[in-house]
């Protein structure tokens, strides 16, 4: 086991992350405190890990981050099972998040979407119901993008194509937007 090359390993994707989204995360952590100096909320979706970061990112703005403050409108579209399950089975399990956007969302709010791929199907579809309703739309992603890139109205995008190393970027990613965000609204 070389416990230190795998750092090493994160320790240059994390370099080379920065050195491509430091605008966009810039722009990332601006847009989400005017949409809720707005009255607007944030929600949040993913797959797999993406779902766990979703619902951890959730928990962060609407929780707390470093101190108590205000609760923040943020919400995990993978958190509600009786949901997921039903539009699942109803409706197909590419439209899980799509339906929620949809009865959720509004004009002004934001939809985070997490994929390390950027070609989930569900997420897609859950970008272009919120494009489609005024929803502006924010990615944390990995590879190339995927198809989501291009559907996105800002992309984080990680330079890598080891799942892990996306994954954890994606963490410091978000983790950082919810410092900054927190020390404006908080």
């Amino acid at each position: 086991m070389e416990i230190r090359k795998r750092f090493a390993e994160l320790e240059e994707v994390l370099v080379k992350h920065i050195e491509k989204n430091e605008n966009e995360i810039r722009k990332t952590i601006h847009k989400i405190i005017e949409s809720i100096k707005n009255g607007n909320k944030i929600m949040i979706c993913g797959n797999g890990g993406s779902a766990a970061d979703a619902q951890h990112f959730a928990a962060e703005l609407s929780g707390k981050f470093f101190r108590i403050r205000k609760p923040l409108p943020a919400i995990a579209l993978t958190t509600n099972t009786s949901a997921i399950t039903a539009i699942g089975n109803d409706f197909g399990f590419e439209h899980i998040f799509e339906r929620q956007v949809e009865g959720l969302g509004k004009k002004g709010d934001i939809l985070i979407a997490i994929s390390t791929s950027g070609n989930s199907k569900n997420v897609i579809l859950a970008v272009e119901k919120a494009r489609n309703m005024s929803i502006f739309t924010i990615g944390l992603l990995g590879k190339d993008g995927g198809k989501l890139k291009d559907i996105l109205d800002l992309s984080i995008i990680v330079p890598s194509d080891i799942t892990p190393r996306i994954q954890e970027c994606h963490l410091i990613t978000y983790h950082t937007i919810c410092e900054y965000v927190e020390d404006e609204l908080g």
